[in-house]
């Protein structure tokens, strides 16, 4: 190397078949409630000390998620939303969450303290 010479390595991505690959969802159709078990989960965690109730482990669609939220938040007479897979329930709302849940078919589990 001569003297002036920078010496820094450069990687670049462009090259290869290294890039990440866009990723398609696994299972696209939605299951029928008789076979999906929902876990309900309370946290508050990065929420300011305010609890929310979590729903996970549902195979729906985006829009079936956003549907059985809208029911799950009136039955509970409080606010939610969809988030990364998962319907959040404003409060504590685990017991009543459960039993929409149960009326509708889904098996349900408990997690969390």
């Amino acid at each position: 190397m001569a003297p002036g010479e920078d010496s820094k390595t450069v990687w670049s991505s462009e090259s290869g078949d290294l890039r990440k690959q866009s990723q398609a969802p696994v299972n696209t159709r939605p299951l029928p409630p008789r076979q999906q078990t929902a876990y309900l989960h309370r946290d508050k965690s990065g929420r300011g000390g305010k609890v929310v109730t979590l729903v996970r482990n549902l195979v729906l669609t985006d829009e079936d998620l956003k549907s059985l939220a809208k029911t799950l938040k009136q039955a509970c007479g409080s606010g939610g939303t969809v988030r990364e897979d998962a319907i959040e329930i404003q409060g504590e709302q685990r017991e009543r969450v459960a039993e929409v849940l149960r009326k509708l078919g889904y098996k349900v589990k408990i997690a969390g303290g």
